[in-house]
């Protein structure tokens, strides 16, 4: 069984901020509203495929990279 080592919530807000975005320049990037990006972070929505694609590429990323540092080694 995969383990992750946070929320997807978390992951989001990690790599935002590890790229210095703010939720209101990711949702730019990623043609979403800051609002979602916010719901995103708190772990209040569920991402589609096309919004996970959108937000690894407003990232700056890939979005097989975005999982893989999402999952812990077992």
């Amino acid at each position: 069984m995969t383990r992750y080592r946070s929320t997807f919530g978390e992951l989001i807000r990690s790599r935002r901020e590890s790229a210095a975005l703010t939720q209101e320049s990711l949702a730019q990037l990623s043609g979403l509203s800051r609002t979602f990006v916010s719901e995103l972070e708190r772990d209040l929505a569920s991402p589609s495929l096309d919004v996970l694609i959108r937000l690894a590429n407003g990232l700056g990323t890939s979005l097989s990279d975005l999982f893989s540092s999402w999952e812990l080694d077992d």
